[in-house]
Order: structure tokens, then C-alpha cells, then sequence
């Protein structure tokens, strides 16, 4: 078992409510036990953040990145009105693995690729996450993952974190609207990198903003590109951008 790449933060949802409550807020269906990647938008359909939901049979734990956990706590909070939830801020430690999955752990939902995930344990192992994130195109939480930014255009769909028929959820509309009446114009793409560029060095295409570089290794590198400006000449910085 090994750590998450960056530090997670757990908050506890109970309450006879707590299913029904969380299914009208979250991108995902939750209705079943289990792992389940999500996110919460704003009303306008615009990223505030993505997390792991684990149904259980008494509560519901939201794997969450610590630097989120506050606002998230926050904004599930203002949505709770007369709902029989309690939220709360839990310790509960996060482990991360590849291969068999062992007893007690959850297969990631995003992809197999990413192993599973343990709560309750702790342990040392060190694995390249940012590595198997480049290699698979998996967005980070303060990376790739911006305020602001829409769900379908950081590969939310392939990544197993959106229902489509799951019914009415905030920012459902905008995200059926996307999905169903509009071509995506930017998005989260592999590139390769010659050389190397800070986190969020904008990508310059025929002197023209074409998005930005973001988590780089071994040569390939996640971008958020605009289509409409990709050419064969791009830089980062100094550094040099094919797709």
C-alpha cells in the first residue's frame, strides 16, 4: 500500500437522508454501495470539486483532496436546509495500491489502470502517481483540476465521474447541454515535451494562447488545449509541445 500523491481529507455524511441528500448535489449516481468518482459544480455547471464517494451501509465517507476539505464541508453545509444529514470532518486514513485488490479496498472507479483504494489503513509504500496519471490522462485536484473549468472538458465522462440518466443534480442542465448540443473546443490531452515548463506555463501556438502545460514526465506531459489553435509548433516557456 502506498500513500495518495497529494494529502486527502475525509468527511463523514450520516443521516437517513444522507443518500438522497448527496444524490441531488453530485455528478455521479451514488444510489449503490461502493466507490464512486464525483464532482460538485456550481449551479452554472463549472468545476468546485471532485472527490471518491464511499456508500456504505451506515455512512457515506467523501475521499476528498485536504486542500478542498473546508470549502466542500462549506458548501455541502449551505445545501443541507431541513435534510436529516450530519456532516463532519472524520480522521481517516487513505492508502493507494496496484494490482489485486485486496480485502477492505475498492477498485478506483475512474480506471483500473489507477488500482484501488484502502480507508482505515496506513502505510509507506511510494508509488510514481504522477507517472501513472500523465501515462493514463487522470486530472489532479490543483493541476490539471481548476476552478471554473467544465467537467466534460477534463474527461469526467471517461473517467467514470458523470451519469447522464441519473436525473437532476446541480449544473446537470449546462453538462446535458454539452454533452448532447455542443463540440467540446478545449480539453484535456496527452502531449509530448521537449524539455520542461512550470505547472500552468501557457502553451503558445503561432504566436496565439493555446492552453496550458501542466503535470510532465518522461517526455509526455497533460495540457489543456483549445483544438482550434493546435498546430505542429508550440512551445511552453522553453519548452517545445507536439500532440
Amino acid at each position: 500500500m502506498a500513500q495518495p500523491e497529494h494529502p486527502r481529507g475525509i468527511l463523514q455524511v450520516t443521516g437517513d437522508d444522507r443518500i438522497s441528500f448527496l444524490q441531488n448535489l453530485v455528478t455521479n449516481d451514488i444510489s449503490s454501495q461502493g466507490l464512486h468518482y464525483a464532482a460538485l459544480l456550481t449551479p452554472q455547471g463549472k468545476f468546485l470539486a471532485d472527490f471518491f464517494v464511499l456508500v456504505r451501509e451506515s455512512d457515506i465517507l467523501i475521499d476528498v483532496a485536504d486542500t478542498l476539505q473546508p470549502s466542500l464541508l462549506s458548501r455541502l453545509s449551505m445545501y443541507r436546509l431541513r435534510a436529516n444529514v450530519e456532516i463532519a470532518p472524520m480522521t481517516c486514513p487513505v492508502n493507494c495500491g496496484l494490482g489485486t485488490v485486496p480485502k477492505g479496498a475498492f477498485p478506483d472507479p475512474r480506471t483500473p489502470a489507477m488500482g484501488w483504494r484502502a480507508y482505515g489503513a496506513q502505510d509507506s509504500d511510494v508509488i510514481d502517481w504522477r507517472a501513472l496519471r500523465v501515462e493514463q490522462i487522470i486530472p489532479e485536484t490543483g493541476l490539471e483540476l481548476e476552478p471554473d473549468r467544465f467537467i466534460l472538458e477534463m474527461d469526467f465522462e471517461r473517467l467514470n465521474g458523470v451519469d447522464f440518466k441519473k436525473g437532476c443534480y446541480v449544473g446537470q442542465e449546462i453538462v446535458a447541454r454539452m454533452k448532447h448540443k455542443t463540440e467540446l473546443r478545449k480539453g484535456l490531452r496527452q502531449v509530448k515535451i521537449s524539455g520542461s515548463a512550470p505547472s500552468g506555463t501557457p502553451i503558445i501556438a503561432n504566436k496565439k494562447p493555446a492552453g496550458l502545460i501542466y503535470t510532465q514526465h518522461g517526455g509526455l506531459a497533460l495540457a489543456y488545449l483549445r483544438f482550434d489553435r493546435i498546430s505542429d509548433h508550440m512551445t511552453a516557456g522553453d519548452a517545445i509541445v507536439t500532440v
